[in-house]
């Protein structure tokens, strides 16, 4: 936290990715910082909204205020040219401010190709990784799976 650093956690479906943001999030405020934790679909759909009402301005406020931002599952599927934006506006204005965790299911070379804008994606990403952090999870079989009623009998 105190070197603003940024962590990607990425890898297979069901691995711990989600649960192991969550733990580092929850040790964050245990240490007295502020976390925001958030699906990046829920995000992008906000920052949506946010621009028919004219609240945009404060809903990235929002996004920018936490110590620490979790945006969990990014990368489910390929962004508008408007969440592109969205996503480059939280990142370029939080880098060397303050920290984000990104979770993923698939790894950082692959997330250009989301951006419908290369040189937008190559920016952003840069920043995300220059400050950053890898952590692959290659968990092998869902947890949710392994532990499902089904499954266990």
């Amino acid at each position: 936290m105190e070197k603003r650093e940024h962590l990607l956690i990425y890898g297979s479906v069901g691995a711990g990715k989600t649960h192991l943001a969550q733990a580092i999030g929850h040790e964050t405020c245990r240490r007295g910082y502020s976390v925001l934790f958030v699906k990046s679909v829920k995000m992008l759909r906000q920052l949506f909204a946010s621009r028919a009402d004219q609240s945009w301005e404060r809903q990235v406020k929002k996004y920018l205020r936490p110590d620490l931002l979790i945006i969990d599952d990014f990368g489910l599927t390929a962004l508008t040219p408007i969440q592109a934006e969205d996503i480059y506006e939280i990142v370029t204005e939080r880098h060397s401010k303050s920290s984000i965790i990104v979770t993923s299911n698939g790894p950082p070379q692959d997330w250009v190709a989301l951006f419908p804008d290369p040189v937008m994606a190559n920016s952003a990403l840069d920043r995300l990784s220059h400050h950053g952090h890898h952590i692959m999870i290659d968990g092998g079989e869902s947890y949710r799976r392994r532990l499902s009623p089904k499954t266990r009998q």
